[in-house]
């Protein structure tokens, strides 16, 4: 017979084994990811920081930043020195120079330049449609958590929202075309004639005829697509408040909405703010609703130049930089003019979703750090 010390022993000593197994596997799938994660980043910066910074004071190439996507002229001049010069640039290079100095010349599309009108756009695009989201989205968060009587069919309508979350963004693209851009209502002394349906209101018309390709257009697109993700986490911050301080603001008289006002959505605020993290990143990576919608790959005018009125750029096309490096990558054939545009491009985008994301997980601290429960 066994010693029973023995036997407790053993037993401990392959829970131990067993145990390290376990840590090691699970350690190493994490590094895994990390790793891969560290090899697309350290790739797009490796290639994309020496467009963007430069060895000399100030160390930052402003005019990528300032300036607008033009194309890229290639050539010699007559002593056999090679010129990359914007299209502007080139102009006044042959204005006196003349153009009989130009040889070998080689032009690239959207090469030139910079990329002002694309950063730009990709900010007003993810920041209006962040803000229409968190509108539309926390209202029925609060609507389905607070208000509404629970059953099958508010069942059925939490899942139909989680089904919404895997549609592809392709089919969102089209989506917002055949509603935003073609049939969205808008107010107008002369309907379109391809107007679905006209009503008149006496001093004006209410046509529904589309919004077109624009930047409203487009962020409503986005809207839709991060719904999802803000309503279910909205939903679920919500259902995190403890149901006291409900009965405690009702007890004192407080109406429901004055309850949920008061002492609900301020403790539930941190984790709406962290879906506004989350949908930060796909609205402004995503390239195929914008492509039906708002995007467009060459734009002489920023977004509010020639708008009329403060509201006047909402009408109007955009670039985008998810949509910029899509043209550069698919649609222009590969030079190491081309591929040096793309990695520039990507890195400008990489530093802007980590602005805007360290910016919300900021303000998402700030909040909840004020809150004490």
């Amino acid at each position: 017979m066994k010693n029973p010390e023995q036997l407790i022993r053993r037993g401990v000593h392959r829970k131990g084994i067993a145990e390290g197994i376990v840590k090691t596997f699970l350690g190493g799938m994490t590094w895994a990811v990390i790793a891969v994660a560290l090899m697309i980043f350290g790739r797009m910066i490796w290639d994309g920081a020496p467009v963007f910074f430069k060895r000399e004071a100030p160390f930052v190439n402003i005019d990528s930043l300032t300036k607008k996507t033009e194309t890229l002229h290639v050539f010699d001049d007559a002593e056999g020195n090679r010129h990359q010069l914007a299209a502007s640039d080139f102009h006044r290079w042959t204005e006196s120079h003349g153009s009989d100095a130009v040889f070998n010349e080689q032009t690239f599309s959207y090469c030139g330049g910079g990329i002002a009108g694309p950063i730009i756009g990709t900010a007003l695009l993810t920041l209006l449609s962040v803000l229409m989201a968190l509108f539309f989205g926390v209202s029925a968060a609060i609507y389905l958590s607070e208000y509404a009587k629970q059953g099958r069919f508010i069942g059925w309508v939490r899942l139909a929202i989680l089904n919404l979350a895997g549609v592809p963004s392709i089919v969102f693209g089209l989506f917002g075309f055949a509603v935003f851009v073609l049939a969205a209502p808008v107010l107008t002394d002369a309907p379109a004639d391809r107007s679905l349906l006209s009503i008149p209101l006496g001093f004006t018309h209410l046509s529904f005829q589309g919004w077109g390709s624009s930047l409203i257009a487009g962020a409503a697109t986005l809207a839709c697509m991060i719904l999802p993700v803000i309503i279910t986490a909205s939903e679920e911050s919500l259902k995190a408040v403890p149901q006291g301080f409900r009965e405690a603001s009702l007890a004192l008289g407080a109406t429901r909405w004055q309850t949920i006002r008061k002492s609900v959505l301020p403790f539930a605020l941190p984790g709406i703010l962290t879906s506004s993290v989350l949908s930060l990143a796909r609205a402004a990576g995503e390239t195929a609703p914008i492509m039906f919608t708002a995007a467009v790959a060459a734009k002489d005018d920023l977004p509010w130049q020639g708008a009329e009125g403060p509201l006047g750029m909402l009408t109007g096309q955009v670039q985008a930089l998810p949509y910029h490096i899509y043209t550069l990558a698919a649609r222009i054939p590969t030079s190491e003019y081309t591929e040096r545009a793309q990695f520039g491009s990507v890195f400008v985008f990489l530093l802007m979703i980590f602005l805007f994301s360290a910016a919300s997980v900021v303000l998402r601290n700030r909040v909840r750090s004020k809150l004490k429960w």
